[in-house]
């Protein structure tokens, strides 16, 4: 091996390299869709499709990725996600109609999902303990940089070599990361076990449920409530189905047994809830920040870029926080930080006009949300998957994913609505400033009171007098861990900007 360049280095280049194109895959599409809607002669309705198609994949198959990453060998794996999503981007380049960028849009989902799901198995037990906090804090960042440079460079090429190129410009990137993940990535013990088998079943009720609430929360307007009502009934049913087949099977896609544990389930329902809450600012505080308070485009992108930066800076300091006071005191910190930023959200929407807070106003506990939630990612993810062995990682991973995806997918669905009901015009876009503040002040108070909800679970739950701050699974690994989950808590970030 070149000395001048270790493996560690190589190895976290091209896994920094999958989390941002898992980031950047999305958010560069955001400024895309009205060009895509005039090239390919679709409404605004139908263009968002782009973007729902490569979500909703992601978001079905994010377990059973995870799971298959503990059966099979998870380098060969990652490394089959990102030919899969640099073909599905290609593709999506060429495509001669709009259902064929559908296609090739949900196929890049499911490249990307692989790519997410693997991605904390892998850096837990490739880069070396001394550079375990640096590293993963880098990585970290640059999930939370893809995101945030999405959209800048998606209206860049847009503008300079078409539309088509926010698709294919994702191809050399996803090669060079292929490159150093193929030369630089160890095989590890786990992957040299024997695969066992796979539950088909289970993984097939599983999506069938995950789809089918996903694409009922993302219907956009309440002329398809009838077809929303038949999805949930249908997500209900194939989630029934899939807790009696897994029970009974021998080889389960989820030990359920394993999920009902405290330390599993409180993580899954506050990241859930948590995530919920982190979607307002995306969906929300744009109309606040232009219909309210009258910025412009370019200036309401700065302000919503807040977010992705101090989650990026929050990296590598929330790594080392966990490591040294727990995961459970941070987890309930954060979580504190996310009920006093919330409020504070609320209360200067409601106040914007006559205290004249303004912009500053806003940005203040924005910038405090923000930070509360990466460092809540960090400890949550530190604290379950510290409590389950090394070789059942990937699913666990994948069901933590999944959560935060849920509660992305549900906020974006429930904050809008609370938000267009109480700004009390058909069209929230067009109410009256006063409104518009009125509404955004609703809809922070109720995420403050998610986050509440969220801080009683997490306090009742820890902490007990026979646990321990790093689980018995995790004391040996605690601090590649922590600092680890910089990178997943992040990796939420490549759904950010849904709207």
């Amino acid at each position: 091996m070149n000395e001048a360049f270790p493996r560690s280095h190589g190895t976290l280049f091209g896994l920094g390299l999958t989390m941002l194109l898992a980031a950047l895959s999305t958010s560069i599409v955001t400024i895309a869709l009205p060009s895509l809607a005039r090239e390919l002669s679709v409404s605004f309705h139908s263009v968002q499709w782009v973007l729902l198609a490569h979500l909703l994949t992601v978001t079905t198959f994010m377990v059973s990725a995870g799971k298959l990453g503990d059966l099979l060998s998870r380098k060969r794996l990652l490394l089959g996600g990102i030919f899969l999503f640099s073909a599905a981007a290609l593709l999506a380049s060429l495509a001669p109609s709009f259902p064929f960028l559908l296609g090739a849009r949900a196929l890049q989902g499911l490249g990307a999902a692989i790519m997410m799901a693997q991605s904390l198995a892998l850096v837990s037990v490739s880069v070396e303990k001394k550079r375990t906090g640096r590293a993963l804090g880098l990585l970290g960042s640059m999930s939370a940089v893809g995101t945030a440079l999405g959209p800048a460079l998606g209206g860049l090429l847009t503008e300079e070599l078409g539309v088509r190129s926010v698709f294919w410009s994702q191809v050399p990137i996803a090669a060079v990361a292929f490159l150093f993940v193929s030369r630089f990535v160890a095989t590890s013990s786990i992957d040299a076990k024997p695969a066992a088998s796979f539950d088909r079943l289970g993984t097939l009720l599983l999506g069938v449920s995950v789809g089918s609430y996903a694409l009922a929360m993302t219907r956009g307007s309440h002329e398809f409530l009838p077809t929303a009502v038949g999805l949930l009934a249908l997500a209900a049913v194939a989630l029934l189905l899939f807790v009696r087949v897994e029970l009974k099977a021998k080889a389960p896609l989820v030990d359920l047994q394993k999920v009902r544990s405290p330390a599993i389930g409180r993580g899954l329902a506050t990241s859930a809830l948590v995530s919920t809450l982190i979607m307002t600012t995306l969906v929300v505080g744009p109309f606040y920040l232009s219909g309210a308070l009258g910025l412009g485009p370019s200036a309401v992108g700065l302000v919503l870029a807040v977010g992705p930066g101090v989650a990026a800076l929050m990296g590598y300091a929330a790594g080392r926080l966990v490591d040294r006071f727990g995961s459970p005191r941070i987890t309930r910190l954060s979580l504190g930080a996310m009920v006093l930023a919330s409020t504070g959200l609320a209360s200067v929407s409601l106040a914007s006009f006559s205290l004249g807070l303004g912009v500053a106003g806003y940005v203040a506990p924005l910038a405090l949300v923000t930070g509360g939630y990466a460092l809540f990612q960090t400890a949550n993810t530190t604290g379950v998957m510290g409590s389950v062995p090394r070789e059942e990682r990937g699913v666990v991973s994948g069901l933590l994913n999944l959560s935060r995806n849920l509660g992305l997918i549900t906020g974006a669905s429930l904050m809008s609505a609370v938000f267009a009901f109480a700004a009390g015009a058909p069209d929230a876009a067009l109410a009256a400033p006063a409104a518009i503040a009125r509404a955004t002040g609703v809809t922070y108070a109720l995420g403050a009171g998610l986050a509440l909800l969220s801080f009683r679970i997490a306090s009742r739950s820890q902490k007990r007098p026979h646990e321990r701050d790093t689980p018995p699974v995790a004391q040996k690994e605690a601090p590649a861990l922590s600092r680890a989950i910089a990178s997943s808590a992040l990796r939420s970030g490549s759904s950010r900007l849904l709207r």
